[in-house]
């Protein structure tokens, strides 16, 4: 068997495959349609919220400083993540003084966005 032959047959089981999930997902939508009801009522066509029924207008208004939280657990988030890498290889005798200032670097970044949210009143719980 030529070496073309076998290349076109692994991507022959690929396609196969692809084709199979597109035919298994179009039956299922079509056996869907074929077997719901469809009655249409006014309050099926109500917007559904969370359980409460629609009353007023549909603006809410978010408070900013959800988004500031919200940056501040990406701070903390992203603090985490790299220090557990870090941890593990700052073990390793090769790389323990360069693991070590980089991670002074990192966490200097880090406390410089820890500043800033301070400086701005982020911080203060009022």
């Amino acid at each position: 068997m030529p070496v073309s032959a076998s290349y076109f047959q692994s991507y022959s089981v690929v396609g196969v495959l692809a084709v199979v999930g597109v035919l298994f997902v179009a039956v299922a939508f079509g056996a869907n349609r074929l077997l719901r009801p469809v009655v249409p009522t006014p309050e099926k066509m109500l917007t559904y919220e969370c359980g409460v029924d629609p009353v007023g207008e549909g603006w809410a208004h978010t408070q900013v400083r959800y988004y500031v939280y919200a940056f501040l657990y990406v701070i903390f988030a992203v603090d985490s993540i790299f220090l557990f890498p870090w941890a593990t290889v700052f073990a390793n005798a090769q790389f323990g003084a360069a693991t070590l200032v980089e991670m002074f670097i990192f966490l200097g970044f880090l406390a410089i966005g820890l500043l800033y949210a301070y400086k701005k009143g982020v911080l203060t719980w009022t």
